[in-house]
């Protein structure tokens, strides 16, 4: 069968075709920068190869842009909109309802769409993702893999907030953690490079959205993330942890109102707030330049995840690796170098020269004395959604 994966991120749209059950990708891409004027469309398969920059303002152009790519009669891969048997969708936020991949229906969209306010910046583009994939291929099925499946196996004390108990029991506000797709994919991958099942690693999945998951034995065990995907680390345009306060200061004191906050927030903070960039190449390039901002903002990035690090090997009770994905994990050496810097006492050691170079596998990147690996895992949640689609069909 062939199964469409679309990845909706905040800015993003990735996308692969898979052939199943092999796993053959027949196509691939990616959609960035979405809601610029400059956001970038790449499309790869085995006979072509795409790449154009043209304004894409909303997550909706850029899957219409992507359907007539897959059925373009010269370039596409696509005869019919029925050769799709699946289309599998990354939903990010599942709340209570949802701890597995799920056939969507009516329902399940109708919920989707009740958490929109948990994941503002993402479920509504997974859920416009569903509706017009229904649209383009009707007589596909349309399944959902939720990021927050993964963390299910989070303990009690640890997913549960110190606010009143009510506020669990009867609304569920806990800790659910997300990019769960991606954690899954890249712990198993250096579970199995380790070759030990009994190991205690930790996930850091770097994108414009970033999160950290502590792993033992494959389980997830405590996540960055919490009741939606706006605290823990710095993000793209996300504050990530702050103080609570800060939003009643700028409630009552300054005038801001709630939505407004929230705007913020989400929209106008993390690296964005504190350098005017969102793209971390951009902050990157610039930092080299002497831009003292960026050259903070790469510094309190790092910081942060070194934060989560250190707690993390605390209730793990020690660290037999670290795990860097995603675009800016897979992909940038300052970071991981930043990150990497004065943590001798974890045994961390990185390998300067091994850190800058390039590869499309599994690499390791720590020094020989080293006792805890560093490695770059690249994460492949499209063939992940993929398989729990196909598992979920066939059962």
């Amino acid at each position: 069968m062939q199964i469409l994966v679309l990845n909706s991120g905040s800015s993003s749209l990735k996308f692969q075709l898979f052939s199943m059950p092999e796993g053959t990708i027949l196509c691939s891409g990616l959609i960035e920068r979405i809601g610029f004027e400059d956001a970038k469309f790449k499309f790869k398969s085995q006979s072509n190869s795409i790449d154009i920059e043209t304004p894409i303002l909303d997550h909706k152009t850029g899957l219409k842009l992507l359907a007539n790519q897959l059925l373009d009669k010269t370039t596409g891969v696509l005869k019919s909109p029925d050769d799709i048997s699946v289309v599998g969708h990354r939903v990010v936020h599942g709340g209570k309802h949802f701890s597995k991949t799920t056939e969507i229906t009516d329902a399940v969209k109708e919920k989707i769409k009740a958490l929109f306010m948990l994941a503002p910046l993402h479920n509504p583009a997974n859920l416009e993702g569903i509706e017009v994939a229904e649209d383009i291929f009707p007589n596909a099925k349309q399944v959902a893999v939720f990021d927050t499946a993964f963390h299910q196996t989070i303990p009690e004390y640890a997913y549960k907030y110190a606010i009143p108990n009510e506020f669990l029991d009867q609304y569920n506000i806990r800790l659910y953690g997300f990019h769960g797709t991606s954690h899954k994919y890249v712990s198993e991958k250096a579970i199995e490079f380790l070759g030990k099942k009994e190991s205690k690693i930790i996930t850091i999945h770097l994108g414009n959205g970033c999160s950290m998951t502590a792993v033992k034995n494959g389980k997830s065990i405590d996540h960055s993330l919490g009741f939606s995907p706006l605290g823990g680390l710095i993000m793209g345009t996300r504050s990530g942890d702050i103080d609570p306060s800060i939003i009643f200061y700028l409630n009552e004191r300054l005038g801001y109102s709630i939505s407004e906050i929230n705007s913020i927030l989400l929209k106008k903070s993390g690296m964005l707030g504190l350098t005017g960039l969102s793209d971390l190449r951009d902050i990157q390039k610039q930092a080299s330049e002497g831009n003292k901002e960026c050259q903070l903002a790469l510094q309190m990035n790092a910081y942060r995840i070194k934060k989560y690090i250190g707690s993390y090997a605390a209730i793990l009770n020690g660290l037999d690796a670290i795990v860097f994905t995603a675009g800016i994990g897979e992909n940038s050496e300052v970071i991981r170098e930043l990150v990497c810097e004065e943590m001798d006492f974890l045994g961390i050691h990185l390998d300067k020269e091994k850190n800058e170079m390039r590869s499309k596998g599994i690499r390791e990147i720590q020094q020989k004395d080293s006792k805890v690996k560093i490695l770059v895992i690249p994460t492949n949640e499209e063939l992940e959604i993929a398989n729990q689609a196909m598992s979920l069909i066939k059962d």
